[in-house]
């Protein structure tokens, strides 16, 4: 179990934070400035991203705030965005993979994807590959992907990816959030073959009260998983406490690629190591999944 105080100082580090503006997201940027950090906090909303901003201020952390603008359902805004950083930052020491979208009606992202799909692991992919170059250039630098404790029940829906034949808003979500891991796995395993010094890492929270649940109960009008909500709040940690295992992935000096980060008790709790997804070990899985995610993020 891994403790804060293990947590060396991140002074002259860089990390680039999705859905940095709320949830898991504030809450890794909050500890990260604390820490001494350089945050870039990229936001699909620049209005809530500089009230992020502002509310972080007050702090008065040692570590500094970029504000970044990401839409993470427009494949080429992820290229725009990711040429911008390479430009301004010449090296990138940590990305956090930690947006996402939670069981939505169907909905059909820029390009035509599923957005569970599309935002959770597609643009992440693409926002990664178009990146490494400058996490490259350091050593030890580091990428985590945040997936979920859904992970487990999750299935890639190979013959109908996007939910075309039958969409169930649940189920795809559990896929892109195994797509997650298996896109970590493999991704540490291609940068193990070439030598690289950079390492891919993943994280899930657990149950953290963050605003993906009151978003999913607006969106579907649900009243059924509201009340589910409500009745398993007790079960709930904080946002706070739910960024820990991400946190614990992109900071502490003995985490290893390939390794994942979960509460304790796997929806609550102090991190430790957990295990990945039995679907994710798959070698020939996850080197489909590569292929086929690489051939529709290039033909946008």
């Amino acid at each position: 179990m891994v403790r804060l105080n293990e947590i060396k100082m991140q002074s002259e580090k860089i990390f680039l934070i999705t859905g940095a503006n709320s949830g898991l997201g504030y809450e890794t940027s909050k500890f990260l400035l604390g820490k001494g950090a350089t945050v870039l906090m990229c936001c699909r909303d620049l209005f809530k991203g500089e009230k992020a901003k502002q509310q972080l201020l007050k702090f008065n952390f040692p570590g500094k705030i970029e504000l970044v603008e990401l839409d993470l359902s427009d494949l080429k805004n992820v290229e725009k965005i990711a040429n911008f950083i390479k430009n301004k930052f010449t090296y990138l020491d940590v990305l956090i993979n930690n947006a996402g979208i939670m069981a939505p009606p169907k909905t059909i992202s820029k390009q035509g994807f599923e957005i569970q799909f599309a935002v959770n692991h597609l643009a992440h992919m693409h926002l990664t590959l178009e990146l490494l170059p400058i996490l490259e250039k350091r050593n030890y630098s580091r990428v985590v992907t945040v997936t979920s404790g859904v992970q487990y029940f999750g299935k890639i829906q190979w013959d109908d990816l996007q939910g075309n034949l039958k969409y169930d808003r649940w189920a795809s979500y559990a896929q892109s959030k195994l797509a997650n891991v298996m896109f970590g796995l493999e991704l540490n395993s291609k940068l193990k073959e070439r030598n690289s010094k950079t390492s891919s890492l993943l994280a899930h929270p657990g149950f953290a009260r963050t605003n993906l649940q009151p978003k999913s109960v607006e969106a579907n009008q649900s009243w059924q998983e509201e009340l589910a909500y409500k009745l398993m709040d007790p079960m709930f940690q904080s946002a706070e406490m739910g960024a820990l295992p991400q946190i614990t992935a992109a900071t502490l000096s003995s985490a290893k690629g390939g390794e994942q980060y979960g509460p304790r008790f796997n929806f609550r709790g102090f991190p430790k190591i957990c295990r990945n997804a039995p679907k994710a070990l798959n070698h020939f899985s996850r080197k489909k999944l590569w292929e086929v995610s690489e051939k529709l993020i290039k033909d946008v």
